[in-house]
């Protein structure tokens, strides 16, 4: 029977060259062997079929000859098998534009070169995070923080090695020591290679004649120690501290992970900040606001002394250069900005109310009973 290679691809028959070569990658990813679920051999002989249809169909003059005699009693492919490949194994070339199958390959394969693992088995430890609250003032003037933390570490009954102390180590038979093994399987391209970590040293290279009684061979134990951490003088919240070398103790001889900490700084009941400026509020009386005067203003540093002009009005803001949080890395320091609210006292003495009523007589302002002015 005569095969429909439009329909294998699921392409309109006067689909452009462009929209075969993209039917036939979807198809290819969805049926490759490697990559398909489900039975392996359906898989095996759909993606034969694809291959064979796009062969046909991305290669003009053989499509111009399908179109006009078919694909029964016609050899597309050469007497090499569907579609002209050959599935013998060894020799198939991926190289320049070969119909568009170089980039598939790569699609799949990643260029040709699966992952491998280091040399010996050895792997980075994993990286860890943390959160530390510290006080407000501490962010300002820095400290040194400790905080407890579980992790895995290097074993200390094995340094690491994983053999009980005393016992041999050898170099593992099955992998001669790489820490991988490679297998070869045939497929639909031909002979694959497949690099994989090796299942009786499990990637160390390695064998014990016995195994470490502590870690099981792993180089590893979980401890629970402290962390001792510099905070540095104007760390804000939210900030992110990076302890190279902290985190867990790598396998197999690896490098260990980072420690990142992140900082969660306590609020203030008296300040608060913006970047590196500190606000805070300061009350003062009437009088002092009315006539001027120099009140203490309290700052991160200690109290200062504010003059405030005649005529202050509440919620007028002042500057304080150079008292707010010190810039990271830096001898700056941002700003101390101080709101200034004006109390009015809610009871007068006898005294103090002849004296408001003199004021109110000089200012020209008529006093009805009751305190309700004119």
């Amino acid at each position: 029977m005569s095969k429909d290679y439009y329909e294998i691809l699921g392409v309109k028959r006067d689909a452009d060259s462009d929209e075969v070569k993209k039917a036939f990658r979807r198809k290819a990813r969805e049926y490759h062997p490697d990559q398909a679920r489900g039975d392996k051999k359906e898989a095996e002989k759909k993606f034969k079929e694809i291959s064979e249809a796009y062969e046909v169909l991305g290669d003009k003059q053989k499509r111009q000859q399908y179109d006009q005699f078919g694909a029964s009693g016609q050899n597309f492919g050469g007497g090499q098998g569907p579609g002209g490949f050959d599935f013998s194994g060894g020799g198939f070339n991926f190289g320049g534009d070969a119909g568009g199958f170089g980039d598939i390959f790569e699609t799949f394969f990643g260029g040709g070169g699966g992952r491998k693992t280091a040399k010996g088995g050895a792997m980075r430890g994993n990286d860890l995070e943390a959160q530390l609250g510290i006080k407000f003032e501490d962010s300002i003037f820095g400290t040194t923080a400790e905080f407890n933390l579980t992790r895995a570490l290097k074993c200390s009954h094995c340094g690491g090695n994983g053999a009980e102390p005393g016992s041999k180590i050898e170099t593992c038979k099955t992998c001669k020591g790489t820490g991988e093994v490679t297998t070869t399987r045939q497929t639909v391209f031909g002979a694959m290679r497949h690099t994989a970590v090796c299942g009786d040293c499990e990637g160390s290279g390695k064998t014990y004649e016995k195994k470490c009684s502590v870690c099981h061979g792993t180089g590893r134990e979980r401890k629970a120690e402290k962390v001792k951490v510099k905070i540095p003088a104007g760390v804000n919240d939210g900030a992110v501290i990076k302890l190279a070398g902290q985190g867990e103790a790598g396998t197999h001889g690896g490098p260990s992970g980072d420690l990142f900490i992140h900082i969660r700084v306590e609020a203030s009941r008296e300040f608060e900040r913006k970047g590196n400026d500190i606000y805070s509020t300061q009350k003062t009386s009437y009088i002092q606001a009315t006539l001027g005067d120099e009140i203490p203003v309290k700052t991160v540093y200690g109290d200062v002394k504010l003059r405030i002009p005649a005529g202050t009005q509440s919620h007028q803001i002042f500057k304080l250069k150079n008292h707010g949080a010190p810039r990271l890395n830096t001898s700056e320091k941002g700003d101390h900005l101080v709101k200034i609210l004006v109390e009015i006292p809610k009871k007068l003495s006898r005294k103090e109310k002849d004296l408001f009523e003199k004021l109110a007589q000089e200012a020209g302002i008529k006093i009805k009973k009751g305190g309700l002015f004119e």
